[in-house]
């Protein structure tokens, strides 16, 4: 589930997906601009594998447990990775 498996194709592990993620917030955006986004991206880059509202919730929660991102004012941005 968090890394790919014969079940989980690579694009659609929420490593895969969270790195997508990140690449979205290049400015904090809502959780639902990232959603919208990540959607075209995905689309525009060939990628088949559908990838749900509660996946890249997910990804998301795996990403903020990571201390990847963070919630600010409503807004899903990136942290920074010098930040304690």
């Amino acid at each position: 589930m968090i890394t790919p498996t014969r079940s989980i194709a690579p694009d659609r592990a929420l490593l895969s997906v969270g790195a997508q993620v990140l690449m979205q917030l290049d400015e904090p955006k809502t959780v639902s601009q990232t959603w919208a986004k990540l959607r075209e991206w995905r689309a525009e880059h060939g990628y088949g594998s559908p990838v749900t509202f509660g996946w890249y919730v997910l990804s998301l929660d795996l990403l903020y447990a990571l201390g990847a991102v963070q919630l600010v004012d409503e807004l899903l941005t990136r942290r920074d990775a010098n930040a304690s």
